[in-house]
């Protein structure tokens, strides 16, 4: 007897509708591990010697900001490490966004389909954890002697643990263990218009002072009579740009020595330090001094068509900016010649700097092969080698993250040929890392806990909200702040997860947007399940 559609379609189904009860519960058990914590803990136990008589296949999740550079580098450490490992292979996977990594793998965690490597953010990471067993702790493999970072079974030259340098190895370490290695390390710089600043009678001075800033971006603000801007005669001229509010705001705190969240994970963002600054910024709003990325625009665009002066961006991001710029976004035709000096973001203690430290490190997911995790972390080591090192970080303002490469002759050679040409060796680029490198004891990392990425996003929506309800010509007072402070609260979910457990934070709420893509998978599978009983049940039934 012929089967009608809707059995062979139930049967179909079937072969996957068995696993949904499995596959919804999985998802469940992750939803209820980010609302109420999970510690992470690892069977993992590093083998005796690696198995080169079986095949591995591994994937490798990275981002590469659309830089063909950085692509080529990514594919020739691949093809390099696969020559001394011909038993490994290794997949890769470009995005062009962390934020697209991080929701595929939460995503992937409820599926156990997670990557073996993956490039990432400790926050990020944090917030994987809160599915036991997920991320692999990696301190065995650190220190074991014949695998670990200079191990001597290793077939290409690795960096020993104490050259990695400390500052930039402790932001991967989260409740007292390391859970990646660091691939690059970066900062913010301020990325200026010299022409402009002599313009308007001012002398550039060495470490830039937020008055300073201030100050100058006011002047540069003002209009002929005809309403274009004085300083460049043009019909637009935003003085100052910023592009990353989190981290202006996070920053803003720390040079103030106020709170913003403590290592246990207090939240402390929303306080009156915070307040003052945020009159600061409404008052230079409100005189057509400032405005931010999300607003205007990239500040490289303004900056390199002679429509700004100060453009604070990451140092990663130094091939977009200046006259010169190799990956400069705009027209020929737009473009404005002028002097590009880099500086240090702007302090409000000159003699005590203080600046974020930021950049991609890299994690290793947990998988039942033991083997098969100790081949993804010979690859991840690969990634600290010198000649990976170095290439990457002469693709952006990237510095290395080992003092191992820092000091080689390739790399101090690559220092020393600064302004050669407007490629490899653009100057501004270089400057950018000479900054980082002269001043990595001046930095500084946030605390890292799950929920840590929903309280720099609520740092920089504060600054977002108050220079968007200026340009609407809302009032900013008491009444206006004390809402303010209420609504980001309420939408990153803030007045959550902050309970203490014998004096550590316990892991509060994944992100709203987290929970909401796991909740609609959740469903999916459930639906599923439910059509397959309902026609199992049709079928016996008839039966």
């Amino acid at each position: 007897m012929r089967q009608t559609m809707t059995q062979r379609l139930g049967k179909r189904v079937g072969k996957i509708g068995r696993k949904a009860a499995v596959g919804a519960a999985a998802l469940i058990v992750l939803l209820l591990c980010g609302c109420h914590g999970s510690k992470e803990q690892s069977d993992f136990a590093v083998p005796e010697a690696f198995d080169t008589a079986k095949q591995y296949e591994i994937t490798f999740w990275a981002k590469n900001d659309t830089n063909k550079a950085q692509t080529d580098i990514y594919k020739q450490a691949i093809a390099d490490f696969e020559t001394l490992y011909p038993n490994i292979t290794v997949n890769l996977r470009l995005y062009t966004d962390y934020g697209k990594i991080y929701n595929d793998v939460i995503t992937n965690i409820a599926t156990q389909t997670t990557p073996n490597v993956c490039i990432t953010y400790p926050d990020h990471i944090a917030t994987y954890m809160t599915g036991s067993n997920v991320v692999l702790p990696l301190d065995e493999l650190f220190e074991d002697e014949k695998y670990g970072l200079g191990g001597s079974e290793l077939r290409f030259d690795s960096p020993k643990k104490e050259e990695v340098a400390e500052q930039f190895l402790e932001e991967c370490r989260i409740q007292n263990h390391y859970y990646a290695l660091p691939f690059m390390r970066s900062t913010e710089a301020c990325y200026i218009n010299k022409d402009y600043v002599e313009a308007l009678g001012y002398e550039l001075p060495d470490v830039l002072t937020w008055d300073f800033l201030w100050e100058v971006s006011q002047a540069a603000a003002k209009k002929n009579a005809d309403g274009t801007y004085a300083l460049n005669g043009q019909n637009v001229m935003i003085p100052f740009i910023y592009k990353s509010t989190d981290n202006m705001m996070i920053q803003m705190l720390k040079q103030k020595q106020a709170g913003y969240s403590t290592n246990s994970g207090e939240i402390q963002l929303f306080n009156d330090t915070t307040k003052s600054l945020l009159y600061t910024i409404a008052d230079n709003v409100k005189a057509g001094a400032f405005s931010t990325f999300k607003i205007s625009s990239y500040p490289a665009n303004f900056l390199n068509a002679g429509q700004c002066v100060f453009a604070i961006d990451s140092t990663a991001g130094a091939t977009w900016m200046g006259a010169d710029a190799p990956l400069s976004d705009i027209d020929e035709s737009a473009k404005v010649e002028f002097e590009t000096v880099v500086r240090m973001i702007p302090q409000f203690d000159p003699q005590n700097p203080q600046m974020i430290s930021q950049g991609p490190s890299v994690c290793i997911f947990n998988k039942e092969d033991s083997q098969e995790v100790l081949a993804s972390w010979l690859f991840t080591q690969y990634l600290l080698s010198d000649k990976v090192q170095i290439a990457y970080s002469q693709t952006e303002g990237y510095v290395p993250v080992t003092t191992k490469a820092q000091n080689s002759e390739a790399y101090q050679d690559y220092l020393a040929r600064s302004g050669e040409d407007d490629e490899t060796y653009y100057k501004v680029k270089i400057e950018a890392s000479k900054l980082l490198l002269e001043h990595t004891e001046d930095t500084f990392v946030t605390p890292v806990f799950n929920g840590s990425t929903s309280l720099r996003d609520a740092a920089g929506q504060l600054i977002e909200n108050v220079v968007k309800s200026v340009r609407r010509n809302e009032e900013i007072d008491e009444s206006y702040m004390e809402k303010l402070y209420s609504d980001v609260r309420a939408l990153y979910h803030l007045d959550e997860g902050t309970a203490s457990v014998d004096g550590k934070r316990e892991l509060g709420p994944l992100p709203l947007t987290s929970v909401l893509l796991l909740g609609t998978l959740a469903g999916t599978w459930v639906l599923i399940g439910v059509y397959v009983l309902l026609q199992e049940a049709k079928k016996r039934k008839k039966e």
